[in-house]
């Protein structure tokens, strides 16, 4: 820590503690069998956990002993390692259910992708600071486009479409800086037609798109100007509807499908595709205001629901910390994001602020999605809770990630 520093924000290490802490608990819980062993027994989930979260401190060190200008001056070179990695995957990945996204050592797995997040946001950032905040400019918006889109791109054919999902995250960083609102209007519509269409279909849709549209057109009658930016996306929303089927049909794999109709509720499938969900949402109904208590829950101990220490780890703490410990887990995290929106605006350097926002995103698209996956109004995507979830990458570059922030924050006044 530099003399010019305004030291760490303790708060936000408080709430990263915490988190890290019930997460175990509760991984250790789900993953607690009749042979259980010590708490750190490295043949368990729980041990390994205990492991991940102990390295984990060691990262914390490092990020903190180096020099908050050190991010930003090697910001490239450790976008395009990351880059590097995640291509590496093509050649010397492990596929492990059904997705290559993995280097394997012996019994412990790295996952690239959890990684290539922060070193994006450190790219923006850098991007973004150097332009001075020229994000009105369309050749500037291509280029940060191109960086956010470019480790995406190599994420999807792995396939990990849910890791994919959280580059969406980096509208955030690219909104407070200046990118007009029509960017992210124009993507929640298109989500908005596509949804729609397959619960209605591309005639229905297309004639609520016109009857919008004519109401619209008829209003900017004195303006020529907006009533052609109406038609042409009329016309690309109907293009796009009618495009839906074909994408859902040969884009989507099966179980991408199958995960859809569900949560739409075209399907009920409660003892296949859909049997995580179903069960996640018996463990958590079942858990009442209170809980059945630490390792005592019916459905985690039987358990019922498959991969629940990973990204269905938050059915746990309903069923045994009831609502009471679910609304504290999502009180801690709204918390966090709070306080670290109020770190990122009290930032005096571009990076520093533009990388905040970039956390900020991330954590929140991670916590949404997945708990929204959990209790059934999301598909299941694959999308860990931060600082939650078992597993030694997620843990890593989440902690990575944002003691990064906590480093560049505690050297604001040097600015």
């Amino acid at each position: 820590m530099t003399k010019n520093s305004a030291g760490f924000d303790w708060i936000s290490i408080f709430i990263y503690l915490a988190l890290i802490t019930f997460g175990w608990a509760n991984i250790y819980s789900a993953s607690l069998g009749s042979n259980a062993g010590s708490f750190f027994d490295l043949s368990q989930p729980y041990g390994k956990q205990a492991l991940f979260i102990g390295l984990s401190i060691f990262l914390i060190v490092i990020v903190l002993s180096l020099e908050a200008k050190f991010y930003q001056r090697f910001s490239s070179v450790i976008y395009i390692l990351s880059l590097l990695s995640l291509a590496g995957l093509f050649v010397f990945g492990k596929t492990i259910s059904g997705a290559t996204s993995w280097y394997s050592f012996g019994s412990f797995g790295v996952q690239p992708s959890e990684f290539a997040k922060f070193a994006t946001a450190l790219a923006l950032a850098k991007y973004l600071s150097d332009i001075h905040t020229n994000i009105k400019k369309l050749s500037n918006q291509i280029k940060a486009f191109i960086i956010i889109a470019l480790p995406a791109l190599l994420i999807i054919p792995q396939p990990d479409p849910g890791s994919a999902l959280v580059y969406a995250a980096f509208f955030f960083p690219l909104y407070r800086e200046g990118l007009s609102g029509f960017y992210l209007f124009a993507g929640l519509s298109c989500v908005a037609v596509f949804i729609l269409t397959l619960l209605a279909g591309p005639i229905w849709v297309s004639a609520g798109v016109i009857l919008v549209g004519l109401f619209l057109f008829f209003r900017k009658r004195k303006k020529r100007p907006g009533r052609i930016l109406i038609t042409f996306f009329g016309i690309i929303a109907i293009g796009l509807s009618f495009s839906v089927n074909y994408i859902f049909e040969n884009v989507f794999e099966q179980r991408h499908r199958d995960r859809f109709n569900i949560v739409l509720g075209k399907e009920v499938d409660s003892k296949g595709i859909g049997y995580n969900t179903n069960q996640s949402e018996i463990a958590i109904g079942s858990g009442g205001w209170l809980g059945k208590g630490w390792t005592q829950g019916t459905q985690t101990k039987g358990q019922f629901v498959p991969e629940q220490h990973t990204d269905y780890i938050f059915s746990t703490v309903g069923e045994e910390w009831g609502f009471l410990g679910s609304a504290t887990v999502i009180l801690l995290f709204v918390l966090l994001l709070l306080r670290l929106i109020r770190l990122a605006e009290r930032q005096r350097n571009q990076f520093y602020r533009v990388y905040g926002y970039s956390v900020i995103g991330i954590l929140f698209i991670h916590f949404l999605v997945n708990i929204g996956m959990v209790i059934g109004i999301f598909p299941t995507v694959g999308i860990p809770l931060p600082f939650f979830s078992y597993g030694g990458s997620g843990l890593w570059g989440f902690t990575i990630l944002l003691f990064i922030f906590i480093k560049l924050d505690s050297d604001r006044l040097s600015f």
